[in-house]
């Protein structure tokens, strides 16, 4: 038993080191113009590190259309540790990833006694390029985090299958508990449990099983209801109106059939799918690749119990992002397949080792499997290095997306290259002219272009398209009061701080404009709640220091 504890700790230890040793690159990437700012660079709670102040906040704010205050929290650590360096929060990512392939190394070898097996399982798992975007993406912290606690949580429940002793049953439930506060996701874990109670755990059938998992599910419930609220609230749900249900239904068929295509044909990945046009031949022959695979899993139920499972495992892990509730605007995201790959390598791994009676060859085929997945995801982390190279690739892989096109855009104006970003940002605008912040980026570059009269058109464009865009306010006021028009100017910081009275930028301006009218006594209060937001802004510490001079006081 202990040499064979020891065999199993030495190639979950090699399966981890394989993993960091292949996504060490990203240690050299920065941050992202895609969420990036909203989870981490702009967020004046992620930046001030941990607080007792950010604890309550963590919990209580709905921010980013999503409840994960336990993600919320690991970001404040790593602004803690490390400041708005990305190469420390991109580490974390890269070692909870690496942990959590390791502990599903341990918990298949456990449960099934096939350690060869199980490591092919993790080695993939950990390895595939559809893993990039959990792991390079620093706002994607909630997929790797939630995993990690995923993987506890099958840990535990193994443990607790064998001994049923209360302590296991307890940790089962914290894990769960950290896994949903990191990422409302792991809500299927009572299914997948009650899968592996059949298959590999093999314990007798009884009521007893599925109200044990009852504790679960009530979490389950509690955990959804509030990610509802918070994701509604944001907006962030689409009504059947903008998207019918016959429509997601035949997405939602679509997408689990080009997931399990990524899984064997990692190409064309993208950071973000647009919505398509769907053929109707195309979502008819998706619901026959679904119904064929399971009706052999089913079929197969009884010789080869792992098809069924793993099945279940793909389908029901993935259905709480499939698109029947749709929220944001992606149409499928890689991301999404963080777990529910699981079952699809379980199925196909034990099949295979069922059906070819060679050592080599399966040994062979594995190697070159891994292998395989390692090429293509040293190539996939290439094309998260910087914004640029990431949403040129996803424009590439992808027709009609305005999302990369505008991105992509917003990234070359940072860079200065306002002329290709003109021409991205306004075929963004053609794509989706409903598309509100991409006219904010429009209308940047043509302010920084030297052309105030388009820019003041899609300032208007954007604010007409959704009214409550802080930047569009924003970006306006800071045009306006380029032109002299500082009453007008005020308006719109003012509109803009309404919307998000956390934009920092918009009380440094603000206070800018009101000291431009002389009114230095209300310039000094949003110069101090700018620098309440944004302690470390040089300019706005100078511009309060002369405002308090002109009232001849000092800080």
């Amino acid at each position: 038993m202990r040499v064979r504890g020891r065999w199993h700790l030495a190639i979950a230890g090699v399966v981890a080191l394989a993993t960091v040793v292949v996504f060490v690159p990203v240690l050299r990437h920065g941050f992202v113009n895609y969420d990036d700012p909203e989870y981490v660079t702009e967020n004046v709670h992620v930046r001030a590190g941990l607080s007792w102040a950010g604890v309550p906040w963590a919990f209580t704010a709905p921010h980013a259309a999503n409840w994960h205050p336990l993600t919320w929290l690991s970001h404040m650590l790593d602004a803690q540790l490390f400041g708005l360096a990305p190469a420390g929060h991109h580490a974390t990512s890269v070692l909870l990833h690496a942990t959590s392939a390791a502990l599903l190394f341990e918990v298949l070898a456990g449960m099934t006694g096939t350690p060869w097996r199980s490591a092919f399982v993790a080695a993939v798992f950990a390895l595939h390029p559809l893993r990039v975007e959990s792991v390079a993406w620093v706002s994607e912290r909630k997929d790797v985090l939630a995993g990690l606690f995923w993987m506890l949580a099958l840990a535990a429940y193994a443990r607790y299958a064998r001994r049923h002793g209360a302590a296991d049953y307890v940790l089962v439930v914290a894990a769960f508990v950290l896994g949903l506060l990191a990422k409302p996701m792991v809500v299927t874990l009572p299914v997948v449990l009650l899968l592996l109670d059949v298959w590999p755990l093999r314990r007798p059938w009884s009521i007893a099983l599925v109200w044990e998992k009852l504790p679960l599910v009530l979490l389950a419930a509690a955990a959804s209801a509030l990610t509802v609220v918070a994701q509604r609230g944001a907006g962030a749900m689409a009504s059947l109106e903008s998207l019918p249900l016959a429509a997601r239904m035949a997405e939602a068929v679509v997408a689990y059939r080009v997931y399990l295509e990524k899984t064997f044909w990692p190409a064309r990945l993208a950071v973000f799918y647009p919505h398509r046009p769907l053929p109707i031949a195309e979502v008819a022959a998706s619901c026959v690749v679904l119904l064929v695979v399971s009706a052999v899993a089913i079929r197969e139920r009884r010789r080869h119990p792992w098809l069924l499972v793993g099945w279940l495992w793909y389908l029901v892990t993935l259905l709480p992002v499939i698109g029947l509730v749709k929220v944001g605007e992606q149409a499928m995201a890689d991301r999404f397949t963080y777990l529910p790959q699981i079952g699809v390598l379980i199925m196909v791994t034990w099949t295979a080792a069922e059906m070819v009676g060679s050592r080599a060859v399966l040994g062979a085929t594995a190697v070159a499997a891994v292998a395989g997945c390692v090429a293509l995801t040293t190539r996939q982390l290439e094309v998260w290095r910087d914004s640029v190279s990431l949403f040129a690739h996803a424009t590439a892989a992808t027709r009609d997306n305005y999302v990369a096109e505008g991105n992509l855009g917003a990234a070359l104006l940072d860079q200065g290259r306002r002329a290709d970003a003109v021409v991205h940002l306004r075929h963004a605008a053609t794509i989706n002219p409903g598309y509100a912040k991409v006219r904010v980026s429009l209308g940047k570059a043509l302010a920084e272009s030297g052309d105030p009269v388009g820019a003041l058109h899609e300032y208007a464009d954007a604010i007409r398209l959704d009214p409550n865009t802080p930047a569009a306010h924003y970006n306006l006021g800071l045009l306006l009061a380029e032109q002299g028009r500082l009453d007008d100017a005020t308006a719109e910081y003012r509109e803009a701080l309404r919307l998000d009275p956390e934009y920092a930028k918009a009380h440094h301006n603000l206070g800018a404009a009101l000291a431009a009218q002389g009114r230095f006594e209300e310039a000094v209060a949003e110069y101090r709640h700018a620098l309440a937001l944004a302690p470390d802004r040089g300019v706005t510490h100078g511009n309060l220091a002369i405002a308090l001079e002109r009232l001849g006081r000092s800080a």
